[in-house]
């Protein structure tokens, strides 16, 4: 009996590991690793192994594809191609030029840095959807946080004191979107469009009539960075030195968007409240049964995400560049509705998109440095990976990842 049940368990791993699923996945990491091996550390000069690896992965892809696993098997051919022809072209790059480029505990640190405001934003958009309101004005929640931020900051004369005024402007653009798409049941589609517009003009406006030609104060109080020199100590003495150029000199909140990743993930899927909000954005009729406020659920939710949005925007302002200018948020608030959908309405799968994306935009600050073309066309091209990301993103997702039901829906108390 026990020989028999190892076999059939042998057999059930066998099976699971030949499964279609898994080897797509398995053709999708032999691309990764056959790219891998073009970069720094291991800079392979020599085309046999990468192109053997990313055909072999594109291999898989085809198999699994064939076999159903669409979704997979398309990406792992995608990967194949892509891998070895981004290996290749890596190739007739100088190492050196490489070895400047791809300085990974610099990478690091830069997509930390740019997936700050990312994180800040998606985790304010999924408290607002699970609660059942779409909040497309993330980008203007954002935008006002940035601006109040800097403000608060050169009239109180602390960092603090713009932290919580910028707060304040992007929890109060979020109320007024609030009563517009709960109570008024307006378009939310078309009110969080109107809300960045809105957003972009306010904070316009007062830069213009407060700052003007100036801008804002060169020595507005900054957020400070968190200095984690004892990394230095860890063994071997190359990994010391690799956390701390990666994770030794980063801002504050950084530090608290990472912070918010768990508590986010408690309270929304832990604690009573959390559950509310959720129960109010799958069916709010039954939730309005059971006795739970829908308006009142949905007004803190969509108040909570524009008071997180723009935290990111203040990251902005105060931890990142120690000044605001118009329109600085660039469309980060859209990016980060991407990357909330892309990680399927939870923290850490959104944050795990936020990487990505931030990731993209630290890599696109160096590619220029790889290109021996003099034309200044090429770096503004490499400026827009993220977006083009986002629209890869969004268009293999939106259609195969599921939003809360009552996703968007207005409703009428009876």
């Amino acid at each position: 009996m026990i020989a028999r049940a190892e076999r059939l368990n042998g057999r059930a791993v066998w099976t699971t590991l030949s499964s279609p699923r898994s080897i797509g996945i398995l053709g999708i990491g032999l691309a990764i690793v056959g790219f891998w091996l073009a970069l720094p550390p291991a800079t392979l000069r020599t085309p046999p192994g990468p192109v053997a690896l990313g055909i072999l992965g594109a291999a898989a892809g085809i198999w699994a594809f064939a076999r159903g696993e669409r979704r997979i098997g398309g990406g792992a051919v995608v990967a194949g191609i892509v891998g070895v022809g981004l290996a290749l072209a890596l190739m007739q790059t100088q190492a050196s030029n490489l070895e400047g480029t791809f300085v990974w505990s610099a990478l690091i640190a830069a997509t930390l840095r740019w997936a700050t405001p990312l994180t800040f934003a998606a985790l304010g958009g999924m408290f607002s959807e699970r609660s059942g309101v779409v909040n497309i004005g993330l980008e203007g929640m954002m935008l006002m946080g940035a601006f109040f931020g800097a403000w608060g900051a050169d009239k109180t004369g602390s960092w603090l004191g713009g932290v919580a005024i910028g707060l304040a402007g992007g929890a109060a653009l979020a109320f007024i979107y609030a009563i517009f798409a709960i109570h008024l049941r307006a378009d939310q589609i078309v009110g969080g469009t109107a809300v960045n517009f809105l957003a972009l003009g306010i904070t316009g406006y007062l830069y213009n009539d407060i700052y003007g030609n100036n801008g804002t104060p060169q020595n507005l109080p900054a957020v400070p960075d968190v200095h984690l020199g004892w990394l230095h100590s860890i063994p071997p003495h190359g990994l010391g030195n690799f956390l701390v150029n990666s994770f030794g000199s980063l801002n504050l909140m950084i530090w608290l968007s990472l912070a918010l990743l768990p508590m986010s993930y408690f309270a929304l899927f832990k604690t009573a409240i959390g559950l509310r909000v959720r129960s109010v954005g799958e069916h709010p009729r039954a939730a309005d049964t059971v006795g739970i406020s829908v308006y009142g659920t949905r007004y803190a939710a969509v108040t909570l995400s524009g008071a997180l949005a723009a935290l990111g925007g203040v990251f902005l302002s105060l931890g990142y560049v120690n000044a605001f200018t118009e329109n600085m948020t660039a469309g980060r608030g859209f990016i980060a509705l991407a990357a909330l959908i892309f990680g399927g309405w939870r923290p850490f799968g959104a944050f795990a998109a936020c990487l990505l994306f931030g990731f993209s935009s630290a890599l696109a600050q160096r590619l220029p440095d790889l290109s021996a073309s003099e034309s200044a066309a090429w770096p503004v091209l490499f400026q827009a990976l993220p977006y083009v990301l986002t629209l890869i993103a969004v268009a293999g997702i939106i259609g195969r990842s599921i939003p809360p039901a009552a996703d968007g829906q207005p409703y009428q108390k009876q």
